[in-house]
This record gives C-alpha cells, sequence and structure tokens, in this order.
C-alpha cells in the first residue's frame, strides 16, 4: 500500500484544471500547457509540479481538502463546486467608477481592460457617459472546475520546505531568497526588509509547519 499524504505535509504535486466543457485555465504540466496555449497568455510563468503544505490554502479549497489521505503517485480527479473554486459571482464586487479617477491615471477605459483598483483586480464592463462599471469577481467565480492531480513526493528537506513556503507567501522566486539550514535552525536572506510583526508570524508559522527550532530573516546586503 502506497504512503498516504497527512495535512501539514509538504509535497510535490503536479496538477491541470479545466471548466466543464474541458477548456483547460491553470496547470503544472509544461507539455499540457504548450498543448492548451497557456504559454501564449503567460510566457514567463514557469510550469512545473507544485511545492505546497497540505491545508494551509496553497491551493483552491476544495483541492487543498482533497489531499488528506491520498496515496503518492496515484491519479485522482475532483469537481469542486463555484464555492470551493474561485467562489460564488457578487453582484457587490461589481462597482460603478467615475470616469475622472482613471482620467487622473492617463488610463482610457474600455470593455474587457482589466484594471487595478486600490490593488483591487477588476474587469471593465461597461463605459457610459462619465461612469465606468468595473467587475471585481476572479474571472471565474460562479463557474464548477475539474482538477486532475498526483502527488508525486513527500518533501523531507527542510531547506526545499522553507523556500516553498515563503515563496508561495512572499510572492518571491526562490533564486531571490538564499537559505541557510543548520542545527535545526534556518537563516532567510531576503531582498529588502520584512516589518518585524510579519517576519515574526512567518518565523513562529514555520517553526510549526517543519519542526525547525528557530528562523532567522536577513535583509540582503546591497553590494556597492
Amino acid at each position: 500500500m502506497s504512503e498516504k499524504i497527512q495535512l501539514h505535509d509538504f509535497i510535490e504535486i503536479d496538477y491541470t484544471g479545466k471548466l466543464a466543457d474541458g477548456t483547460v485555465f491553470d496547470t503544472t504540466n509544461e507539455k499540457v500547457a504548450k498543448e492548451h496555449h497557456l504559454h501564449s497568455q503567460n510566457p514567463n510563468h514557469k510550469y512545473k509540479p507544485a511545492v505546497i503544505c497540505v491545508g494551509e490554502r496553497q491551493l483552491l479549497p476544495g483541492l487543498d481538502m482533497q489531499l488528506v489521505d491520498k496515496e503518492l503517485e496515484t491519479e485522482y480527479t475532483v469537481t469542486l463546486p463555484p464555492e470551493k473554486a474561485f467562489g460564488k459571482r457578487d453582484i457587490k464586487q461589481v462597482k460603478i467608477i467615475p470616469m475622472n479617477m482613471f482620467r487622473q491615471h492617463n488610463v482610457q477605459p474600455q470593455p474587457g481592460l482589466q484594471v487595478d483598483v486600490d490593488g483591487e483586480m477588476g474587469l471593465v464592463t461597461r463605459v457610459s457617459g462619465g461612469r465606468v462599471m468595473v467587475n471585481f469577481n476572479h474571472p471565474l467565480a460562479g463557474k464548477e472546475v475539474v482538477y486532475s492531480y498526483k502527488v508525486l513526493r513527500k518533501v523531507t528537506d527542510q531547506k526545499e520546505k522553507v523556500t516553498a513556503f515563503l515563496s508561495a507567501i512572499l510572492r518571491l522566486p526562490a533564486e531571490a531568497m538564499k537559505i541557510e539550514v543548520k542545527d535545526d535552525a534556518a537563516t532567510v536572506t531576503i531582498p529588502g526588509e520584512l516589518p518585524a510583526q510579519i517576519s515574526t508570524i512567518l518565523a513562529q508559522k514555520l517553526v510549526q509547519l517543519t519542526g525547525l527550532k528557530d528562523i532567522l530573516f536577513k535583509k540582503e546586503e546591497v553590494k556597492k
């Protein structure tokens, strides 16, 4: 019998997400990405198996919940309703924004344009006079999706665990961080400086998830 996945295991997973009509919108598989022309939509994205921590919501909620007690190297398929995927469509997330706000930023809104309003991404759906209608729902909100997935391995290397977790949380590529693990402690050097409260929370979380005794964050020194 194959080894099973437990809550808070770090795993490497390969997955592909499709709509009900078979349209592929998400994958970790480079071959699948090329076959369905996802490369052209996001040419800088690297398609490779993801390393995640089970139960930490690094995947869609419905997919994350499915992983516990699954076996390694076994193909699974799960259908996720909207509330366990990208959420239900919420009419409150469709907002009217004055045209003047766009003009202040030299933006000419038109239907289909994706915009960033106060850090929130939305899609312009209508432009009428001095008002612009923007939909802030996720593009796949309200849709049922189907994921096929396979857990390739459990991750046991502490450095790989820390790297994967911080890369996901901080939105930093692995190569932008320098991580050293020695004597049950990890030193993490990153560009920029984290607020003390954030670094404390991250350190506590990593200690809880990895079993390391201490996590120290350092700011990368800029070479003159």
